[in-house]
C-alpha cells in the first residue's frame, strides 16, 4: 500500500469525535421531534418551558424540519462515512451544510419565546458552522491524498 493511502491516525480520531457531535444532533433532532418531554426536563427545562419548546417546535413549517433533518443526518451518514474510508463522505457533509442553510435561514427569520431565548445563541449557531465546514474541508483533503475511496 502506498503511503498516500495509508489511513493516517487523525482520521480516526476525527471521525470518531464527528460521529459522537453528529450523533448528539441526530438524537436531538429524533427526541424533538418525538415531543419527549422527559428529554427537555433532562435539559433542565421546567414544565412550562417544556410545553413552550414542544410547542414551538410543532409549530415550526415542514420545509424548516426537512432542513434540520437534512443537517444532523447528513452530518452523521458523512462522519461514519469518514470512518469508512468512503469518498461520499463528501456528499454527506455537503447535505449537512444544506441543511444547516436552511435551519439557519429559518431561525434567523423567526422569534423565540421568551422562554426559549438561549436557544437563539449566536455563538453556538457559530460553532455549528464552523465543525461542519470544517468537517467538510478534512474529508475534501483526505479525497485529495487518496484517503478516501
Amino acid at each position: 500500500m502506498e503511503a498516500a493511502n495509508k489511513t493516517p491516525w487523525h482520521l480516526w480520531v476525527i471521525g470518531a469525535l464527528a460521529t459522537l457531535w453528529n450523533a448528539f444532533g441526530a438524537n436531538d433532532y429524533t427526541q424533538t421531534q418525538m415531543g419527549n418531554r422527559g428529554y427537555f426536563e433532562m435539559m433542565g427545562f421546567d414544565a412550562a418551558t417544556t410545553e413552550a419548546a414542544l410547542a414551538f417546535f410543532a409549530g415550526a413549517p415542514a420545509w424548516a424540519d426537512a432542513a434540520w433533518a437534512l443537517g444532523v443526518w447528513g452530518g452523521l451518514a458523512g462522519s461514519i462515512l469518514l470512518l469508512l474510508r468512503s469518498r461520499w463522505a463528501i456528499a454527506g457533509f455537503v447535505a449537512s451544510l444544506l441543511g444547516l442553510l436552511g435551519s439557519t435561514l429559518y431561525q434567523t427569520q423567526i422569534e423565540f419565546p421568551p422562554e426559549l431565548a438561549e436557544m437563539n445563541s449566536p455563538a453556538m449557531f457559530a460553532v455549528i458552522w464552523a465543525v461542519a465546514l470544517l468537517l467538510l474541508w478534512y474529508a475534501w483533503t483526505m479525497r485529495k491524498r487518496g484517503v478516501l475511496r
